[in-house]
């Protein structure tokens, strides 16, 4: 594993200073919760079990070596993982790494799950993991399997692995209903927990070398745990923690940060949801392939990691590069975030923003009353935004060109948020460069709802200088969602309207532009965007 830091005068060094003489390193290592001071010390005293995670989760190789083996004895070899957020990221960046195939269902989009509802549902092997238990897409989502497999005279006690933390719903229910069962560990949060059972299961099933994972996570863990300047999770803490605090808020993640594609994706949730919080943290913005230039790059409110050899030149002056076997990268990066969260003061295992939009979405399910009103229609595409906001614009150029106008030319960014099928239309996230482009400024894209489980959290509890971008669609075909009153094209709508009520009473600006025909509609908003 290597770090290579770059960073301007003042330099780094007092920072480092002050971690080593305060013990940071180790203490994080000895889960002492009061590293982050007392407002986070009874959270954090919950959440720190991932440090020893590479020792403490060895027994799960072996009864999930035994579970596959199983599986396959009885011609069941293709693993779909129903989860979002933390279940979900961590293992799709493994199984990635590893070359084997791993369907993820981490969507209400209609169309994605019936995807892959439709295929193979004989050899079919579904992970449903939540955390809480109680996650309304993992929930709606095993719904939806469940009902699949019994219409093919399949059982789904013989196809269905729950993991979720011992003692909550969906582990009592699934124990009594004789499902096969792995308790995570509950004194490790959702983002941290790639090397716990949510990260191991799924990854283990579908073929993924779990037990290399674990051994290259233990190999650093020693150096990570150690008060030394030398120390690499110290080095890239402070980098992160001394940007943030100096108003560098825009973390770019650039090429593949380990040696795993997608790595940026899980992350893009670790920072954000870790650091967002409280007016103040880094905002990730993932850019798959290194480049000579970005916009990114060039505002002086970034600083960029590369996963090359040699840190990126940035305006700010603040880069590193890091390179690292994956079980060692995920370890790294989350002694990193955590000792960025105390160089910011803030507590980086809460996700105090992330529940407002949730709620907002659920009343809106309740409540299914008249749908509003666009404020025009352009073609295939209706147009939602507060008049304010529109001013005179009359078509859908126009109104994209009013938000693009509000993003801020020193501090803002622009989120672009998809709430549409993102493995059937995965060119649409093309169109983050053409705007960083037009913008000049730091730009993300993000899938919904996935997304609200990630940078949601940044885009209402960071710094207020975000623009909202959101993309919806009507569905080609809507899916139901069993013993629910609603079904999956309700649901992704409602999410999607109830996030954007919530950014805009929050005094951000919102643009939503729905398709009323999604083929006619793509095309449509690939010119206008791209």
């Amino acid at each position: 594993m290597a770090v290579t830091i770059a960073a301007p005068g003042p330099s780094l060094a007092p920072a480092l200073d002050d971690l080593v003489s305060n013990r940071i390193a180790s203490r994080i290592a000895a889960q002492d919760a009061t590293v982050w001071g007392p407002a986070a010390e009874s959270e954090a005293s919950r959440r720190l079990a991932w440090v020893h995670l590479a020792e403490s989760s060895r027994p799960l190789v072996a009864t999930i070596q035994e579970l596959r083996a199983d599986f396959a004895r009885r011609g069941l070899d293709r693993v779909v993982l129903c989860g979002m957020g933390g279940s979900s990221l961590g293992p799709e960046v493994v199984c990635a790494a590893a070359g084997v195939d791993l369907t993820v269902v981490d969507s209400s989009d209609p169309g994605q799950v019936a995807a892959a509802l439709a295929s193979d549902l004989e050899r079919t092997i579904v992970v449903v993991s939540s955390k809480s238990g109680g996650t309304l897409e993992t929930d709606s989502q095993h719904r939806a399997f469940r009902r699949a497999m019994r219409r093919a005279d399949l059982d789904p006690r013989d196809h269905v692995v729950v993991v979720t933390d011992p003692g909550t719903a969906l582990d009592l229910e699934a124990r009594a209903a004789g499902y096969t069962v792995i308790n995570g560990n509950p004194d490790v949060g959702g983002r941290f927990s790639v090397l716990s059972a949510y990260g191991l299961v799924p990854s283990g099933l579908a073929g993924a070398d779990i037990a290399t994972l674990l051994d290259d996570a233990a190999s650093v863990s020693p150096r990570l745990g150690a008060d030394d300047t030398a120390n690499p999770g110290l080095q890239l803490g402070a980098l992160l923690g001394v940007a943030a605090s100096q108003g560098v808020d825009k973390l770019v993640l650039e090429g593949d940060l380990s040696d795993a594609p997608g790595f940026g994706d899980w992350a893009e949730q670790l920072i954000a949801e870790s650091t967002g919080k409280d007016g103040r943290g880094l905002l990730p913005i993932v850019i798959p392939a290194p480049r000579s230039s970005t916009e990114e790059a060039t505002s002086a409110d970034a600083v960029v990691v590369n996963g090359g050899s040699t840190p990126a030149s940035t305006r700010s002056g603040l880069a590193a590069a890091v390179q690292a076997p994956l079980g060692a990268a995920f370890l790294l990066w989350e002694y990193a975030v955590s000792v960025a969260g105390r160089l910011i003061g803030i507590n980086p295992f809460d996700q105090p923003d992330v529940e407002i939009a949730k709620q907002a979405s659920r009343a809106l399910l309740e409540d299914q009353g008249t749908a509003p009103e666009p404020a025009f229609r352009d073609g295939p595409i209706e147009v939602y935004a507060d008049p304010e906001l529109l001013g005179s614009a009359s078509d859908a150029a126009g109104a994209v060109a009013a938000l693009l106008a509000q993003v801020d030319p020193t501090t803002g960014y622009l989120a672009v948020m998809a709430y549409l099928d993102r493995l059937g239309n995965p060119e649409l996230a093309e169109i983050r460069d053409s705007l960083a482009a037009r913008t000049g400024r730091p730009t993300t894209f993000g899938w919904g709802p996935r997304f609200l489980h990630s940078t949601g959290q940044f885009h209402k509890g960071g710094a207020p200088v975000g623009v909202f971008l959101q993309i919806t669609a009507a569905p080609a075909v809507d899916v139901e969602i069993p013993d629910r009153p609603f079904t999956f094209g309700q649901y992704i709508h409602a999410q999607a309207a109830g996030d954007g009520a919530v950014l805009a009473a929050q005094g951000r600006p919102v643009l939503r532009l729905h398709l009323t025909d999604p083929d006619a509609g793509l095309a449509t908003l690939r010119s206008l965007l791209g």
